[in-house]
């Protein structure tokens, strides 16, 4: 087939895509399925597949969008999108890009609310401590509509039940994209303030629609953050918002709410006509208790013989008294004996007596190392005579004296016969002096 022409990879793509492109039933298509293989790439394009259970397309969701989703996507999540079929030529695969999408069988706000609500409940913000009503409020914030039935309701409940508190209105927004906003900014400026016992947050009712602003999760935060105690009244008894579950308390109604901000003033005025009769009852009983403990005190005998109570007294101080006396003159004697010592120790070391003593000591050891040398030096004299003696008596020339004569043959001395021969010549000391001899003949030692 040599006449044949071949479509590249990317022309038969192309060719392919601007079919799916111009074909009007993929223009828009409405598809059910099951989310698959999503994971979340923030401020990204999200990318996942949607299926059933015999086949599944990819499917792209463009920022712009994703970002507008009153719910969070999630894997195996069953959803409604809209949206239109196109190829993404690089891969050859065909996709639907989504337009909008929502939840299958519940609408969006509300998957949006029960997401939010576990979200808040896992992070404890639903368990967190409630904070105490005021039983006696003298001021009170609430945040609600200017004009409405709210606000009526609220203002007549506490004229009738506790008409000195001061009800103070924050015009809010309780509807629409702006709710939660105008909301917020009233808390906190009822926080600033800081002057207020309560704040009541109202509204009428209406459906979840209506009343998404008391959803907000920024709001919810605000309300638990609150250290001032929080009272909502939002829609009905079956309408429960997020700020409900985080408020110190919920009321089905705006007339519930201001009944429990404030009391009864007729029932607290009975109350306390109740409290000052078992008040006075009370102190009737107490004061019978003491008066017969009076009357009894009063035959005691202390109180019939009163000088007695001193009787001990006076014989404790006395004997307290003698062992005062007695402790003084111990501690004088004492003293006294400690001035005694201390005076015979000062004398002992008076400085005139121990340079006297050490005078004394210092002559006694004079006289004592001058006698010790004397005697050491007549010693020594004594034993160098001696020795002087002895020396003398050992000395050749005291021999030499005595006749002895003293001979050496070539430096070296004449200890016997044997050490010359005929010829040789020896020096001869005496003790007046020296001679030279020869060796003429010589005679051997005959036994005698």
């Amino acid at each position: 087939m040599p006449d044949q022409e071949y479509l590249s990879v990317s022309q038969l793509t192309h060719y392919i895509k601007a079919k799916f492109d111009r074909d009007p039933y993929l223009e828009k298509v409405f598809v059910t399925g099951e989310v698959s293989n999503f994971h979340l790439r923030p401020g990204k394009t999200q990318f996942f597949q949607i299926k059933d259970d015999q086949a599944e397309i990819s499917a792209t969701l463009f920022p712009s969008i994703f970002k507008r989703l009153a719910f969070d996507l999630e894997d195996g999540m069953n959803v409604l999108v809209t949206g239109h079929i196109s190829v993404y030529e690089r891969r050859g695969q065909y996709q639907i890009t989504v337009d909008s999408i929502q939840p299958d069988g519940i609408g969006a706000l509300y998957a949006a609310y029960e997401q939010l609500k576990k979200k808040l409940r896992q992070e404890g913000l639903f368990d967190r401590p409630k904070r105490a009503i005021p039983k006696f409020p003298k001021k009170i914030a609430v945040l609600t509509s200017r004009s409405g039935a709210v606000i009526e309701d609220i203002m007549t409940t506490v004229r009738r039940r506790y008409p000195k508190v001061q009800l103070v209105l924050y015009p809010t927004v309780v509807q629409g994209e702006r709710a939660a906003q105008s909301l917020i900014r009233n808390l906190q400026r009822v926080e600033q303030d800081g002057s207020y016992d309560t704040v009541i947050v109202g509204r009428g009712g209406g459906s979840i629609e209506d009343l998404w602003g008391f959803n907000d999760e920024q709001l919810a935060r605000t309300v638990a953050d609150m250290e001032t105690p929080v009272i909502t009244s939002v829609g009905h008894e079956t309408d429960t918002t997020l700020i409900d579950y985080v408020a110190d308390q919920r009321a089905a109604t705006p007339t519930a709410a201001a009944e429990l901000a404030t009391p009864s003033l007729a029932d607290v005025l009975l109350q306390i006509q109740r409290y000052r009769q078992l008040l006075f009852q009370r102190q009737q009983v107490i004061l019978k208790r003491y008066r017969e403990q009076l009357e009894s005190l009063k035959r005691t005998t202390v109180f019939k013989y009163p000088n007695r109570l001193f009787d001990e007294r006076r014989q404790h101080i006395s004997l307290v008294e003698g062992r005062l006396q007695d402790a003084m003159f111990q501690g004088i004697r004492r003293k006294q004996r400690q001035i005694a010592e201390t005076a015979d120790h000062l004398r002992q070391n008076d400085p005139k007596e121990q340079l006297y003593r050490f005078k004394n000591r210092l002559v006694r050891n004079q006289q004592r190392l001058d006698y010790a040398m004397t005697s050491q030096l007549k010693d020594v004299t004594h034993r160098l005579q001696n020795a002087s003696k002895q020396l003398d008596l050992l000395s050749p020339l005291k021999r030499l004296s005595n006749g002895y004569a003293y001979a050496t043959h070539e430096g070296h001395p004449v200890l016997k016969s044997g050490d010359l021969a005929v010829g040789d010549q020896m020096n001869v000391t005496f003790s007046d002096g020296s001679v030279r001899a020869e060796i003429r003949e010589k005679y051997e030692k005959t036994e005698m």
